[in-house]
């Protein structure tokens, strides 16, 4: 998976204004802290007198704790006018032409469909979001079954999916690279392992990608991936997992149809190897346990030849 990413190193127009109002706090904060430690430390230097009984000495007090009641209240207020002016600059829907994008939330994995003006160019694409550097993308999140949390610290901040409520937020990519997501709400066992990739890419890069994953999944070339695909087909595979232009056509699992071009496995758990393949087929549980993908009971020539037929995916 991509680096871990920050919010104090935002790559776009969003995470820019988070981070302003993050460090404006910070510096507030840190102001009022260093105050107040001073402040601590000329009470506790300071001796007592029997000048502090004084009628004097009570009104300067009742001065300086009025003094810092006031500067208290300036500062709570001008740090609510920084937040709400940040939230509405965050939270405004754009008004132009943007790259559309439904992202949907389940235990434990991220899928984002990229709807078409005709059916064959819907795209579905499992733990990876593909976006073009310097377009606003309008996110439609949807959560099939509980409460997750999108979230993307270079890009944008958390924005909660709760089911039954689908609810629209917006992003945008300035530089080109791979940015790290992930779901900020627990929601069961896998939560620590529901990590997406944001990747952005010039806009022709961008065009190429999507054309390609519009196209069908390729047919077997050797024997081996023919062998796979026979296997895949006849067997419990097909009762979840969709292959575009095969007779696999289930959406309870991920879309397999260019699996092999993705970077990871099981929503960025495993790198796509091989090796990492054909461990997470044989049995899921062992490397995600509580995932909704059972052990597939396949011999070694079975399994073997569903690799090779999934590595052909691209």
């Amino acid at each position: 998976m991509p680096g871990s990413g920050s919010v104090l190193a935002p790559a776009g127009p969003q995470a820019a204004d988070i981070a302003a109002v993050t460090w404006v706090f910070f510096a507030v904060c840190g102001a009022v802290y260093v105050l107040v430690l001073g402040a601590v430390a000329v009470a506790l230097a300071r001796r007592r007198s029997g000048h502090d009984e004084t009628p004097a000495a009570e009104a300067r007090l009742t001065r300086v704790v009025t003094g810092a009641s006031v500067v208290t209240a300036v500062v709570l207020a001008v740090l609510t006018w920084v937040s709400f002016r940040g939230e509405r600059r965050v939270q405004a829907l754009p008004q132009d032409d943007a790259l559309e994008v439904t992202v949907l939330g389940r235990q434990w994995w991220w899928e984002f469909q990229y709807p078409g003006s005709r059916p064959t160019d819907f795209v579905s694409s499992p733990t990876e979001l593909h976006i073009p550097v310097g377009r606003k993308v309008l996110l439609t999140t949807i959560s099939r079954d509980v409460i997750h949390s999108f979230w993307v610290p270079s890009l944008h901040g958390k924005r909660d999916l709760v089911p039954g409520m689908p609810s629209k937020t917006w992003f945008q990519a300035d530089h080109a690279g791979v940015y790290r997501g992930l779901c900020a709400e627990f929601c069961g066992h896998q939560h620590a392992h529901m990590a997406f990739a944001v990747v952005a890419e010039p806009p022709a890069q961008f065009e190429a990608w999507l054309r390609g994953q519009r196209q069908p999944a390729a047919a077997p070339s050797d024997a081996d991936a023919s062998r796979g695909h026979d296997v895949f087909m006849r067997g419990t595979c097909v009762m979840c997992h969709a292959v575009r232009g095969t007779d696999a056509g289930s959406r309870i699992g991920p879309d397999l149809t260019h699996v092999a071009s993705r970077r990871t496995l099981a929503s960025g758990t495993l790198p796509t190897t091989r090796e990492q393949l054909t461990r997470w087929i044989a049995d899921p549980q062992a490397i995600k346990p509580g995932v909704r993908m059972p052990p597939q009971p396949l011999g070694d020539a079975d399994l073997a030849a569903v690799v090779a037929y999934l590595e052909s995916l691209r």
